[in-house]
């Protein structure tokens, strides 16, 4: 199996790899991925190094968390101890603060155990819940109590704003944040990263190609499945229009990126260009780049090798963004 590098997951000491898998794909919102796709999927990431699996409960309503349990159950526990798996919890039910109980979380964390065929979760997340889960001091107390009963070995929270990134940094008990970050949403970089670091908490980036622009595939002309999220959210109808194409204008986004793939270095692709552009930030943990197959899982594990990033090639990244991105995104999220 090939290396990777690996980073510790802010308090919890938990190593992983520096380029995850992230699983929304293979439950649902991409279009139709097969069972056997999903696994060839999963099997060339581990293979290729990646140590970090990222799901939820919602994704397909499960069915990202039993693939993922059905594949590590496959493999043999010894393989199986070195992949740490991250779920997260809370999209399922009525979006309204008072669901986010000690209860819940013990009814929601026992599902996913199931799913995943384990006793205790490795990581679990508040899935982008209402904005005043974050500063509630229940919450917290009842994500502690599913640690002190082995439910879950650490906590942490995917949030949606930079706000809600800081809130939830400043509580003692977290031990990741997962927030969007990539070339066309920099805005993490100015407060949420340093504080992370200064606090010792994770940061795992995620739709680190802005749903596959960054990728430099997709043309104006470019039609995505009924059910590829890609199509049914861009103007924010189903959840929040940041998880797609970090909430910039696709017109907008095909001409940025555009503009992003010439800044790849010889020999590197445009998405391995941005994967490595945001390993390299200091703060952050891990980047979990999704994958249709296994090219793809092979080719995001391999941009972790990819050398350095020069100043010059920063700068043009934040000026392409102050120049076609800024005005959409910055304000917003």
């Amino acid at each position: 199996m090939i290396s990777v590098e690996q980073r510790t997951v802010g308090r919890t000491g938990q190593r992983l790899s520096v380029v995850g898998l992230g699983t929304w794909q293979l439950g649902a919102d991409w279009g139709d991925v097969a069972e056997r796709d999903a696994m060839a999927v999963l099997e060339a990431a581990v293979e290729s190094g990646v140590t970090f699996l990222d799901t939820a409960d919602v994704y397909g309503d499960g069915r990202s968390e039993r693939l993922i349990g059905a594949f590590l159950k496959g493999i043999g526990a010894e393989r199986a101890r070195d992949v740490l798996v991250a779920t997260k919890m809370g999209r399922r039910a009525v979006q309204d603060p008072s669901e986010f109980t000690l209860d819940n979380f013990r009814t929601w964390t026992d599902r996913s155990r199931e799913h995943l065929g384990v006793d205790t979760l490795d990581l679990v997340q508040l899935h982008c819940p209402p904005t005043p889960v974050f500063s509630s001091g229940a919450v917290y107390d009842a994500l502690d109590t599913l640690v002190d009963e082995r439910r879950v070995t650490a906590y942490g929270v995917s949030v949606e704003t930079c706000d809600e990134a800081l809130a939830a940094i400043a509580r003692p008990g977290v031990a990741s944040v997962q927030i969007i970050f990539n070339p066309f949403r920099l805005k993490p970089l100015e407060r949420v990263l340093p504080a992370a670091r200064a606090a010792g908490v994770g940061v795992i980036a995620r739709v680190p190609l802005a749903s596959g622009l960054l990728s430099g595939r997709y043309g104006p002309d470019t039609v995505f499945a009924a059910d590829d999220h890609r199509t049914y959210n861009r103007d924010g109808s189903s959840f929040d229009v940041g998880e797609t194409f970090s909430g910039v204008d696709y017109a907008t986004g095909v001409a940025a990126a555009r503009e992003f793939a010439g800044l790849a270095p010889a020999g590197a692709t445009p998405a391995a260009t941005a994967l490595r552009w945001i390993v390299q930030q200091p703060g952050v943990t891990s980047v979990i780049p999704g994958a249709r197959d296994a090219g793809q899982a092979r080719a995001n594990a391999a941009a972790a090798d990819l050398p350095a990033l020069p100043g010059s090639t920063l700068a043009a990244v934040r000026d392409l963004y102050d120049r076609r991105i800024r005005a959409q995104v910055h304000d917003r999220w």
